[in-house]
C-alpha cells in the first residue's frame, strides 16, 4: 500500500505538476522516509498518516541534524503528498492542512565583484581551440544572462535569436522567457559557431548549442567543472554557475536595474526570491562603508 501510493505521488509530481526530474526525487525520498516513520509507529498506509505523526516526524528530522531549509523542503513535500493523497481517497482527511512549515533561514548568496567576474568569464581568451571557445561561451552566457546551468545546457541553435542577441529559455514547469545577451557574449557565440562547435559535432549532436569534448550536448556537471576550472586558475574562491547567476543579478540590481525586470530575467516565480539581491547589495555597500567612512 505504501510503495503503490509513492509510486502513484512520483507519477503525479512529473505528469500533472510537471515538477522537474530533481524535485520529484526530493519530494519522493521525503515521503518515503515519512511512511518509513509511519510504519515505525504502526500505521500500515497513507490512511493512518495523522498531524502528530508528521510533526513527529520533522522533529525526529530536526534531531537528526537536518537543517531548516531541509526541513522547510520536508514539510512542503508532506503538505503535498498528503492533499495529493486526500483528493485521491486515500486518506479520509489532509493532515498536512494544519502542519506548519520551518522558517527556512536564507544565507546570503556567494557573489563575485565585477572585476572577479570579468576576469573569469575572460580567463579562456587565450584559447583559440574548440574547448576554449566553448568555455568562453559558457562563462559568458552564464553571466551575461544569469541563466541557471540546467537551463544554459537545455539550449538548442533555435532558441538563439542573433539579430535580437536574446536566448528563449526553459526554465521550472516549463515556463518559457527570453534572456538578452551583451556584445563579449555575443563574440563568444560567433566564434563558437564558426570554428569551435562544427570541430565537435558529431552525428549525435543534434541541435545543441553547446557540445561536449565527444560532442554530445554538453551536460551540468561538466559546466561546473568549466567554471570551478577557470575559477581556480584566476586564483579566485570556489565558484559554481550559480554563482555567477548570483553576481549578475547582483550587479544588475547595482547597476540601476529595477527588481521586477531583474526578476523576469532570472525566471523567479515570486518577487520574493529575487529581493535576496537587494540584501546582497545592502551588505557590500555596508562593507565598503565601514572600511572607507573615518567615522564608520
Amino acid at each position: 500500500m505504501m510503495a503503490e501510493a509513492v509510486d502513484a505521488f512520483a507519477r503525479h509530481l512529473a505528469a500533472e505538476r510537471n515538477r522537474s526530474a530533481h524535485t520529484v526525487r526530493a519530494y519522493v525520498g521525503d515521503v518515503t522516509d515519512l511512511l518509513r516513520h509511519a510504519a515505525e509507529g504502526g500505521a500500515e498506509g497513507p490512511q493512518d498518516l495523522t498531524l502528530a505523526i508528521l510533526r513527529g516526524w520533522l522533529a525526529r528530522r530536526r534531531a537528526a541534524g537536518d537543517a531548516r531549509t531541509s526541513l522547510a523542503r520536508r514539510a512542503a513535500a508532506a503538505r503535498t503528498f498528503t492533499a495529493w493523497a486526500h483528493r485521491e481517497g486515500l486518506v479520509p482527511t489532509d493532515p498536512g492542512q494544519r502542519l506548519a512549515s520551518p522558517k527556512a533561514h536564507r544565507d546570503l548568496p556567494t557573489v563575485l565583484r565585477q572585476d572577479q567576474a570579468a576576469t573569469l568569464v575572460t580567463g579562456p581568451a587565450g584559447r583559440a581551440d574548440a574547448v576554449g571557445l566553448r568555455d568562453r561561451l559558457v562563462l559568458e552566457l552564464l553571466y551575461a544572462t544569469g541563466v541557471r546551468v540546467s537551463e544554459l545546457c537545455g539550449l538548442d541553435l533555435a532558441d538563439v535569436d542573433r539579430m535580437r542577441r536574446v536566448v528563449r529559455v526553459v526554465g521550472k514547469g516549463d515556463k518559457e522567457r527570453s534572456v538578452p545577451y551583451g556584445l563579449p557574449a555575443d563574440q563568444a557565440l560567433t566564434a563558437w559557431l564558426r570554428h569551435g562547435r562544427p570541430a565537435l559535432a558529431v552525428s549525435a549532436s543534434g541541435n545543441a548549442l553547446l557540445l561536449g569534448a565527444r560532442g554530445g550536448r554538453l551536460q551540468t556537471t561538466a559546466a561546473r567543472r568549466i567554471v570551478d576550472g577557470y575559477a581556480r586558475a584566476a586564483g579566485l574562491p570556489h565558484t559554481s554557475p550559480h554563482d555567477l547567476r548570483h553576481s549578475a543579478a547582483t550587479h544588475l540590481l547595482e547597476g540601476g536595474a529595477d527588481l521586477r525586470s531583474v526578476q523576469e530575467l532570472l525566471g523567479h516565480a515570486s518577487l520574493s526570491s529575487t529581493q535576496i539581491y537587494t540584501h546582497v547589495s545592502i551588505e557590500r555597500l555596508r562593507a565598503a562603508y565601514e572600511q572607507a567612512h573615518p567615522r564608520a
